[in-house]
């Protein structure tokens, strides 16, 4: 009975959930394109954080364990580090885009 229950609720929300996001009376909303933009930002710069805190502490800890091998993980933490970064970067371009300044 759990699962049924479960089952139906997210059938509900699925099939109510894109009404709701169609359902714009047309007089628009000034907090829309602002919201979206902080929340690009800010989800592209937490996760972006997060993946370089686990990045250089991982190469880090495994430098500690191998230090012969620091010269081959030096340049994967780097490019890492650089594709990591570009996301930050694709977030932030999408703000401007959705702020309207760009």
């Amino acid at each position: 009975m759990r699962k049924f229950a479960k089952l139906l609720l997210w059938t509900i929300v699925f099939s109510v959930a894109p009404a709701l996001a169609f359902a714009d009376d047309g007089g628009g909303s000034s907090l829309g394109p602002g919201l979206g933009a902080g929340l690009a930002v800010g989800l592209a710069g937490l996760g972006c954080g997060i993946g370089q805190g686990l990045t250089a502490g991982n190469t880090t800890a495994g430098i500690a364990r191998n230090p012969g091998a620091a010269g081959a993980m030096f340049v994967n933490f780097i490019l890492g580090m650089v594709l990591i970064e570009s996301i930050a970067i694709y977030g932030l371009v999408i703000g401007f885009v959705l702020s309207g300044k760009f």
